[in-house]
């Protein structure tokens, strides 16, 4: 009876075992390639009508920071969330993966896959500065513009970009919402990380768009694609 027992849970180890998400195995090829193919086609169809034609304005030059900021919240808004978060669920359940190893794979598709400034926007001067607005930089991927100069609305150069951080705060006195805003850090002459003292950021400061043009500057955002659990 004891060698009868014993046989059933192993047998109910090894099934359990078999259900159970994978914590520690490598996410094979055939399943990174998988996510690949499904994030390939929600850039498809946010890249639907791309490039946007922007003007300039001011002085210095800079790009229209309306047009901008329209172009990127109108091409993030054509991709189907829903359906591409339908299938990366079929695609994690069939593998067996659990939620928080799955994150990550999805996270470098997403960065691997953005699209690059020059083929979300038509700037007829080169000469001009991208502006740093709170929507580009939330669609902004980690590494991108790493480095460039920052040209503020004076024209003056304060310094050298150095990525994004999140800035929440609520609607004030009359309501307790929350709403996050993307803003920046750059690194001044001496050395020292500073923050715009501008929390609204339209037309405040640049980068050049020659050096910006390459560089990817539509990222689909983790959180619309994969909620939280």
């Amino acid at each position: 009876m004891r060698l009868v027992t014993n046989a059933i849970l192993a047998g109910g180890l090894l099934l359990a075992a078999a259900a159970a998400p994978l914590q520690g195995q490598e996410i094979s090829v055939e399943i990174r390639e998988s996510i690949d193919a499904v994030i390939a086609s929600a850039y498809q169809s946010a890249a639907t009508g791309l490039p946007c034609k922007v003007k300039t304005r001011g002085k210095p030059k800079i790009l229209r920071w309306e047009v901008v900021d329209r172009c990127l919240n109108d091409a993030a808004g054509r991709v189907n969330y829903e359906e591409i978060s339908r299938r990366l669920e079929e695609i994690r359940a069939q593998g067996k993966i659990a939620p928080d190893r799955f994150s990550g794979p999805v996270e470098d598709s997403l960065t691997a896959h953005a699209l690059p400034f020059e083929k979300i926007l038509t700037v007829g001067e080169p000469q001009t500065l991208l502006p740093l607005t709170n929507s580009l930089l939330k669609f902004l991927p980690p590494d991108a513009l790493m480095g460039l100069p920052v040209t503020d609305k004076f024209g003056n150069n304060v310094g050298t970009f150095e990525g994004v951080f999140s800035y929440e705060r609520t609607g004030g006195l009359a309501t307790t919402n929350t709403y996050r805003l993307s803003l920046f850090q750059y690194r001044d002459a001496r050395g020292n990380i500073q923050f715009s003292a501008d929390k609204l950021l339209l037309d405040s400061f640049g980068v050049p768009w020659t050096q910006a043009k390459a560089q990817r500057g539509l990222r689909l955002q983790l959180d619309r694609l994969l909620p939280p659990r």
